[in-house]
């Protein structure tokens, strides 16, 4: 009901053009790392080739006909609900893996990679404003659900994804040379993070964030890369008196604006696995064409010298 009334038809088949871009982009980009074995690309370009991306909602829907929900037994409708998943989990057993289930409902504001399908799911409910805006140039869906969809699929090539190959299956596809390369690279942006100070006295935790950090960097490059090429060899409209590039990145700026007290800011600081979303917001800072794009220079406070801007894919 949520799909039909919410993300029409039109809007899937954009999103789903823009996934197949970025996948495109990101095979180029693999070809072209200096520092990833001629082993470890063919790998990683067989799993991007095979990667399952579902957009908005699953092709199968679920079955609860056998649910049963009572307007007067609200315990007894989170029980039943509870068996009723129990036994939909017991009833895969020795069967084979559904690559096209999906773990989130189509209104659930969110994003996921999934490492034993090989696979993400992008619910309906994210690809609205401010992520996606089908009325929007491409320069803006690219720089907010675009970095989205960019994040999510470096996932399956970070070090958690390394352990995962094409089918799923538990098996690290990286040589050590690539691997000692990753590892180098992400204690430079643990330390670019850890500098942040969203509170007085308290920081980001670098290595605690480390995984969510890389996919941001490594999906804002993504999605830059697929945006250039959607235009195709054609010049960016100005619009607004605002570039194509410069609309890009206002709008993944514009995906992170938030307000959140400091009780809970302190809290997300010490237990969550993302960095803030003001902090979220600079990755910017490690991507070339930022500084192009809005003439950020040295001596300002976002600026990063190029030696010191991390790139990973």
């Amino acid at each position: 009901m949520y799909a039909e009334k919410y993300f029409p038809a039109s809007s899937k088949a954009k999103v789903e053009e823009m996934v197949n871009n970025i996948l495109a982009a990101f095979d180029e980009r693999v070809d072209s790392l200096a520092w990833m074995t001629p082993q470890t690309k063919a790998k990683a370009r067989e799993k991007a080739k095979s990667m399952r991306v579902s957009v908005g909602y699953p092709e199968r829907w679920r079955d609860y006909a056998k649910l049963e929900v009572r307007a007067d037994d609200a315990l007894g409708n989170r029980l039943r609900a509870e068996l009723h998943e129990y036994r939909h989990q017991l009833g895969k057993l020795g069967q084979p893996v559904d690559s096209g289930e999906w773990w989130m409902t189509p209104q659930t504001v969110n994003a996921v990679q999934l490492p034993l399908q090989n696979a993400m799911n992008f619910p309906a409910a994210i690809l609205d404003k401010p992520f996606f805006d089908p009325e929007a140039d491409p320069a803006a869906n690219y720089g907010s659900i675009g970095a989205v969809i960019g994040h999510e699929i470096s996932h399956g090539f970070d070090d958690t994804g390394a352990e995962f190959d094409a089918q799923g299956r538990l098996a690290n596809w990286w040589t050590s040379s690539d691997t000692q390369h990753f590892q180098e690279a992400t204690k430079k942006l643990a330390a670019q993070y850890s500098a942040y100070e969203p509170l007085p006295g308290l920081h980001v935790n670098g290595k605690q964030t480390s995984g969510e950090n890389i996919a941001d960097v490594s999906g804002l490059t993504i999605a830059y890369m697929a945006y250039r090429k959607s235009l195709g060899d054609k010049p960016a409209p100005v619009i607004d008196g605002l570039s194509g590039d410069q609309r890009f990145f206002l709008a993944y700026a514009q995906t992170w604006r938030g307000k959140i007290r400091d009780a809970a800011l302190r809290q997300r600081l010490l237990t969550d696995g993302h960095a803030p979303a003001a902090q979220r917001a600079q990755t910017v800072r490690n991507i070339d064409a930022w500084y192009d794009a809005w003439g950020a220079k040295p001596g300002e406070q976002l600026y990063l010298a190029p030696a010191e801007r991390i790139k990973i894919w």
